[in-house]
């Protein structure tokens, strides 16, 4: 990759994580020992950072994805699910080979809800000597999962260095480089179940101000129907309400949520401008049950929001 020109290349690089789903769509979910049909079954492309930057791309963002893919029939699903997106994938080039997480999700259409069961087999973290610095700085905003959490840690190390915001997607509370990766990113977003489980507490509210560091431009706590917690640089946490949509799929909704809030920081965007925008997107996929095809465009999110 040539040097980075004046103005960033991307307007959001992801260094994560992605998968291939093979999404089941039954009546209800099974009760143990019962035998049901299947309604329909779907393969598409998903994963928390994968998705993320899919949003970001179909609100108007510049995005690229830094994550190990190979030659692997999953991989190549991706590959072309990413480029029907209008995500780059060039990075994936020069990173060493590896597989995306693969994942069966049975999506119970009554509710709209999910259970996802996955493998990580042949799921690479390239560590940090792969993350090129030129990278970060054709970035005007840096997203990062902790599923692979030294390239990571990396990527948020670079971009704080040259004053890029680092928007992280963490759901385990456990971990390699969980306190670190914590400790280095500007804006936090994590789901009800990591609060609960990092935090030991029960009041999102509360979630909010035990995961907040002082340098943090934002600590966001989504709570699916309930919307989001949040806090501004520290301050005293803030409710926003969901958006009211009748859910389809649930799959996907929070890496909505986390691309289309790195897109609107990209476009200069306030903290609560990006969450208003991010809900929005996220209650948009909600009610749609079709994958990266049901991601909303930017127009979409204006009408909503």
């Amino acid at each position: 990759m040539t040097s980075p020109a004046s103005s960033p290349e991307w307007d959001v690089l992801g260094v994560g994580t992605a998968a291939v789903d093979d999404r089941l769509y039954v009546a209800h979910f099974p009760h143990p020992d019962e035998k049901m049909p299947i309604q329909s079954i779907r393969r598409m492309a998903g994963g928390q950072t994968a998705t993320a930057l899919v949003a970001a791309a179909h609100l108007g963002a510049r995005a690229a994805f830094a994550g190990c893919l190979g030659d692997d029939e999953l991989s190549r699903f991706l590959r072309a699910e990413f480029a029907t997106h209008g995500v780059d994938c060039s990075p994936a080039d020069r990173l060493p080979p590896g597989r995306p997480y693969y994942a069966v999700i049975i999506v119970d259409t009554s509710v709209g809800s999910r259970s996802i069961l996955y493998s990580g087999e042949g799921v690479r973290d390239p560590g940090p000597d792969f993350i090129a610095p030129e990278w970060i700085a054709a970035a005007r905003v840096v997203l990062i999962d902790n599923n692979t959490p030294a390239a990571a840690l990396q990527a948020a190390r670079l971009a704080r260095q040259r004053n890029i915001p680092v928007v992280a997607d963490i759901e385990r509370p456990t971990g390699a480089h969980l306190e670190d990766l914590l400790a280095t990113v500007d804006h936090l977003i994590v789901n009800l179940q990591f609060g609960r489980a990092y935090t030991h507490l029960e009041d999102p509210a509360r979630m909010v101000q035990a995961l907040t560091r002082p340098h943090q431009a934002a600590c966001v706590v989504t709570c699916g129907g309930e919307g989001c917690w949040f806090a501004v640089s520290g301050g005293l946490p803030e409710h926003f309400p969901a958006y009211p949509v009748t859910v389809a799929d649930s799959t996907g909704c929070g890496d909505v949520f986390h691309g289309a809030y790195a897109a609107l920081l990209a476009r200069g965007a306030g903290v609560r401008d990006a969450i208003a925008a991010a809900s929005a997107a996220a209650a948009l996929k909600a009610a749609r049950s079709d994958g990266w095809n049901g991601i909303p465009d930017i127009d979409a999110v204006h009408r909503i929001g």
